[in-house]
């Protein structure tokens, strides 16, 4: 059962750069998650710049996601993507390779990788993650990119 989003973190003072790697399939979830992560980004770390990279579908959203970790500039990367159930297993399969592929961006790279490449079941569950208010996965994105660009920063002495 999914629960409202963490508090917020406090806001970030330190200038910071966050990008966010969209896909354009299911296209109208994805651009809520982005519209989500982009407005809290902007509330909690207010010095920021962020910069939005659009990819087709979810297959590519590593590929541009590596890009950008391995820039000295990066403090973290949110990875969004929408990905529905059909009638065979090919989004499981999807999804499990792109975690799969986001995960060892992050650590070969030193980079968070904020992974909001979401499988539903159904576009109620989308709907209600992506474009609503009580639960979205944008706003905790964005949440979760801004806390951990801080923990790095004080581990790395910067």
């Amino acid at each position: 059962m999914s629960k409202p989003a963490p508090s917020r973190p406090r806001i970030a003072k330190a200038k910071r750069t966050f990008c966010i790697v969209a896909s354009r399939f299911n296209a109208q979830y994805v651009q809520g998650l982005v519209d989500h992560a982009t407005e809290e980004l902007r509330a909690l770390a207010p010095e920021a710049a962020i910069s939005l990279h659009r990819v087709p579908g979810a297959f590519e959203i590593p590929v541009v996601t590596r890009e950008l970790a391995s820039r000295k500039s990066t403090n973290a990367v949110i990875a969004c993507g929408v990905i529905l159930q059909g009638e065979t297993n090919h989004a499981q399969n999807l999804s499990r390779s792109v975690t799969d592929a986001l995960q060892r961006i992050a650590v070969e790279h030193g980079v968070p990788v904020i992974n909001v490449v979401l499988s539903f079941n159904s576009e109620a569950q989308a709907r209600a993650r992506c474009l609503e208010n009580k639960i979205n996965r944008g706003t905790e994105a964005a949440r979760a990119a801004v806390e951990i660009a801080r923990v790095l920063a004080d581990l790395r002495g910067g």
